[in-house]
């Protein structure tokens, strides 16, 4: 079956998750990726970096359970050295795409910046990943995802009045930087094939944190309400939108923001009264939240999931991650996959969100361990085995 992505060839340089996730969605649509690694070193720690340096049962369990990387090969590359630049040269001559996640200026000091690689091949799509992107002042600045959603403004907004609640790095590392990264990437192909150029991918994933706020500051650009941590229809501080603790100490959420399934909501627990009051504030607010929490802990979360789901109503149940892939929708979508391993048996990893109904698709293999295709994409580009082991004994490969 054809895969949507079959051909394209993408280079990852990145060392961290954002890049990881990126290629790793592009593989799994068909891209081959070959992650260009570093040599082993402090900064290899598996399963963080998704690669083991250990080429034994233990090394490929520990990649294998890291689904970030799969669908990729995984070659040793150290581009301090020359003989190694001159591999990344080879390999970017037939690369459709060049990815790396390094602070600005990091790629031109080991001569693999964008301008070196499009004189090399001006087909290329060079695609960078950085926490505030490639210019202005924060430019150099360190940071990780709580930095982005601060300065991007989504942590401001998450949480109650007291205090901000930290997403995990879900928004500025994934939804910021992997997703914006993917849509670039893809976009800049399209482009490739009007132009007949490549060009270069500026992902800051500060900047994708504000372009997810887009809807939420409509408000603020028009008549310039400025939405606080606790406000809003959608902060989880109103009775109809929310989460409420149940008997057996689980939470449900609540999402009745139509007055249908308000209604719904209010005749099922019994106080039809609360139906024209949807929206009340002050002392009725907090009667109304006084008693849901109330009347949520005198059943437990699946009773409450399995009554109310047949009354249309808008709720769900607060899951623990050993939850989710027991889920008979989450099972049904297949976001549990087995992947077949010729050691392991099958390794349980999370599915493709994707659904294409043509050409879907596909985990092909699990993760590599560090290096595991440096001789053979060596000798596919025309290095013979003693070149090769000169090149290991150097250091330039491994």
């Amino acid at each position: 079956m054809t895969l949507p992505l079959e051909g394209i060839k993408i280079l990852d340089l990145s060392r961290v998750p954002p890049g990881h996730v990126c290629t790793m969605m592009l593989g799994d649509l068909g891209a081959e990726v070959l992650k260009v690694e570093a040599p082993p070193g402090p900064s290899i720690l598996p399963p963080f970096s998704g690669v083991s340096p250990l080429d034994d049962e233990e090394g490929r369990k520990t990649a294998a359970c890291y689904p970030l990387n799969r669908n990729k090969k995984s070659i040793v590359l150290n581009l301090r050295d020359e003989k190694a630049r001159e591999v990344l040269y080879k390999l970017a001559k037939d690369a459709d795409v060049l990815l790396e996640g390094f602070r600005p200026g990091v790629m031109k000091k080991l001569g693999a910046d964008y301008e070196t690689m499009a004189k090399i091949n001006p087909k290329l799509v060079y695609c960078s990943i950085s926490g505030y992107g490639q210019d202005g002042p924060y430019r150099l600045l360190p940071g990780h995802d709580i930095n982005y959603i601060s300065f991007g403004g989504a942590l401001g907004i998450i949480g109650t009045a007291d205090s901000p609640a930290i997403p995990s790095n879900l928004v500025g590392d994934f939804a910021g930087g992997s997703l914006h990264a993917v849509a670039g990437i893809l976009t800049a192909i399209i482009a490739r094939d009007k132009t007949g150029k490549g060009q270069y991918v500026d992902v800051s994933m500060t900047d994708g944190v504000v372009s997810l706020l887009a809807w939420i500051t409509s408000d603020y650009f028009y008549q310039g309400t400025v939405l606080k941590r606790g406000e809003g229809l959608l902060s989880g501080q109103e009775p109809f939108y929310g989460v409420y603790r149940t008997k057996d100490d689980k939470f449900l959420s609540v999402g009745c923001i139509e007055p249908h399934f308000w209604e719904n909501l209010c005749r099922h627990l019994g106080r039809e009264d609360f139906i024209p009051h949807e929206m009340a504030e002050a002392e009725k607010k907090q009667e109304i939240l006084t008693y849901f929490q109330e009347v949520f802990r005198t059943k437990t979360r699946d009773e409450w999931f399995e009554e109310l789901k047949e009354k249309n109503v808008a709720v769900g149940k607060v899951y623990d991650i050993d939850e989710v892939f027991t889920d008979p929708q989450v099972l049904h979508r297949q976001m549990l996959v087995k992947v077949p391993h010729p050691t392991l048996g099958e390794v349980p990893q999370v599915g493709i969100a994707l659904k294409l109904s043509d050409t879907p698709g596909r985990i092909r293999s699990t993760a590599p361990v560090l290096g595991e295709h440096t001789g053979e994409t060596l000798q596919k580009l025309g290095y013979n085995e003693e070149e090769i082991g000169i090149l290991r004994s150097t250091g330039a490969v491994s």
